[in-house]
């Protein structure tokens, strides 16, 4: 027999090749390395299930925190889209009151939503879109240019007449704007009431002008309603009523101009606190006043004050 080999006789009685001891350590080597790695893996998948590291017991306490949170900031959100609405709603009253137009529109969703899919939309859809969008703008650029032309026609026309457009109280802040015209709380029957116009708080005694010239109507002087009440008329079928007066300066058919003091603030009649009610009418509809109020603030002041008039729900009278 040579010596390269191994044999081993069989419980048969035959003679067989026999694997040599090196042979058989390699195999028992590799066999405890295959189980130990098993092993390993084992013991990994179970302290990986059972075990949380800081990263993980981090991001499941944040993740419990944003459940609770997200119910409460639903209601949030859709306080924000309601009052988004509503200055929308209100930009358009003013553009078609002024201009005789609807507002122009931003369009910011549209925009967004085509530029997060243009990996996935192709370059002709692309460019009819972004032609047919540049060819709204531009109408909407030539409405609204047509419309100030207008407005600055019949600004420079002296025989138009203006709607008071000025504030009937001075040095105030979007801050002290109240509830305006529309269904808001009543602060006594703590119910909804029609509110007819636009509460400005300031103090008791604070001078209050006539917003534009014209002729008092009426010198109303109770310690019911609306309080002691001045109410003008002006050309074009326009009316403004001062109510909750402290006192009155005016007299029944007196002519007064424009920034006139008329009286001074109080809480007279069914006032909750001092401040100035504040109406506007047109051929004897009831307008909000709020719209007729931006000649006297610059355009940040007055989308604040719009606002605070349309998300006020508690009137002061």
């Amino acid at each position: 027999m040579s010596n390269d080999h191994l044999y081993r006789i069989d419980s048969d009685l035959e003679v067989r090749e026999s694997v040599k001891p090196g042979r058989r350590v390699l195999n028992f080597i590799l066999k405890v390395v295959a189980v130990s790695l098993v092993v390993t893996v084992v013991v990994y998948l179970v302290i990986a299930v059972a075990v949380n590291t800081d990263v993980e017991g981090r991001l499941k306490r944040e993740n419990k925190m944003f459940e609770k949170l997200y119910p409460e900031l639903l209601p949030q959100q859709q306080l924000l889209e309601d009052a988004i609405s509503n200055l929308e709603l209100k930009d358009n009253e003013v553009y078609e009151a002024i201009f005789h137009s609807s507002a122009p529109s931003a369009d910011p969703i549209n925009s967004l939503c085509l530029l997060s899919g243009g990996d996935s939309i192709p370059n002709t859809s692309l460019i009819a879109y972004s032609s047919a969008k540049s060819d709204r703008m531009m109408e909407d650029a030539y409405a609204v240019e047509l419309a100030l032309r207008q407005a600055l026609y019949k600004v420079a026309n002296p025989a138009t007449v203006l709607p008071p457009m000025h504030l009937p109280v001075k040095n105030i802040s979007f801050t002290q704007v109240g509830a305006s015209v529309g269904e808001k709380i009543q602060p006594y029957l703590k119910a909804y009431v029609q509110h007819d116009g636009l509460d400005f708080i300031v103090s008791q005694g604070e001078p209050v002008y006539a917003s534009a010239a014209g002729k008092v109507s009426s010198v109303e002087k109770t310690n019911k309603g609306k309080g002691n009440t001045v109410t003008i008329t002006h050309p074009g079928g326009y009316v403004t009523r001062y109510s909750h007066l402290s006192t009155m300066k005016v007299k029944q058919g007196q002519n007064v101009k424009l920034g006139q003091q008329i009286g001074t603030v109080g809480a007279t009649g069914n006032a909750f606190a001092p401040h100035l009610h504040y109406e506007v009418l047109l051929n004897g509809r009831i307008m909000d006043p709020v719209n007729y109020i931006f000649a006297s603030v610059d355009y940040e002041e007055y989308s604040n004050m719009l606002y605070m008039a349309v998300n006020t729900a508690q009137s002061l009278d």
